[in-house]
């Protein structure tokens, strides 16, 4: 496991503090940590004046509880029991803004349908999503999710987020984005929006998740789709496989995106 110098060094004054119970329980002093052997059966005592050994300690330790997170990853219900859709979008448009009224719009017609809403729980577009799922569901029938990140000018969750998740790094929050979602929309965005649309569509490419509605509305994501076309399959032997770029399903407007979820929801509840 890489871990970046900055983190190693906390790491490292973390560690100092750490006891060995068996020398607790005798009430003697101690500054060291043990380090499991590969077979698991020897500990050796690693003292923290060895810096080199005592990171040895912690990044092994880490892989061991990244393989514990990726084990538990693995048990899912038999079947979802919610259709949510995951709608992203940027956070920077304002609700006068077209393309607001649109991801409201939007959201409101999926809720009408029965599917709750996941956004980042931020403002702009993620915001929209969430008020048109409030709009749409007038019996409280399906919920809204937000799961915002900690960011220096996103601070707080958007008023219209029912059930809030937070988090303090992307990876794990595009973990519950995929744990939650049946489905991805993706409207106009920037950076951070491109980001998610290329880490679910390499997830689908890799087969890490099953096949699932994953849609673009707006001519950016075409042109993106284009471009991928004009320029990875043009290599020999091409950076992409055609049927790669077929997986995000660009579409011109809010109604053919919810028909193509409307669809999906039919199968869903099957």
């Amino acid at each position: 496991m890489l871990v970046g110098y900055s983190d190693r060094m906390l790491l490292a004054r973390q560690v100092r503090n750490v006891r060995v119970g068996a020398n607790r329980r005798q009430g003697q002093g101690y500054d060291g940590v043990g380090l499991m052997s590969k077979d698991n059966t020897n500990i050796r005592v690693v003292h923290t004046s060895d810096p080199e050994a005592t990171l040895d300690v912690v990044e092994d330790s880490l892989a061991h509880l990244w393989k514990a997170v990726d084990d538990l990853s693995r048990i899912r219900p038999p079947k979802q029991e919610f259709y949510r859709v995951t709608i992203f979008g940027s956070a920077r448009m304002l609700p006068g803004d077209r393309i607001y009224q649109k991801t409201r719009r939007l959201a409101a017609m999926l809720t009408d349908l029965g599917a709750d809403i996941v956004t980042g729980g931020g403002p702009g577009l993620m915001q929209a999503a969430n008020e048109g799922a409030a709009l749409g569901d007038s019996e409280n029938q399906t919920r809204s999710f937000g799961l915002p990140i900690e960011l220096p000018h996103e601070e707080e969750a958007n008023p219209f987020v029912e059930e809030i998740y937070r988090h303090r790094t992307f990876f794990t929050r595009l973990h519950r984005f995929v744990r939650l979602s049946s489905a991805f929309i993706i409207v106009p965005g920037g950076i951070g929006t491109t980001l998610e649309l290329m880490m679910i569509w390499q997830l689908c490419q890799v087969k890490h998740i099953r096949t699932l509605p994953l849609i673009a509305i707006g001519e950016m994501w075409s042109e993106l789709v284009e471009w991928g076309r004009d320029h990875m399959l043009s290599y020999d032997p091409p950076l992409a496989a055609p049927e790669d770029l077929e997986l995000l399903r660009c579409v011109a407007d809010v109604d053919e995106a919810v028909a193509i979820i409307e669809q999906d929801i039919r199968v869903f509840n099957e």
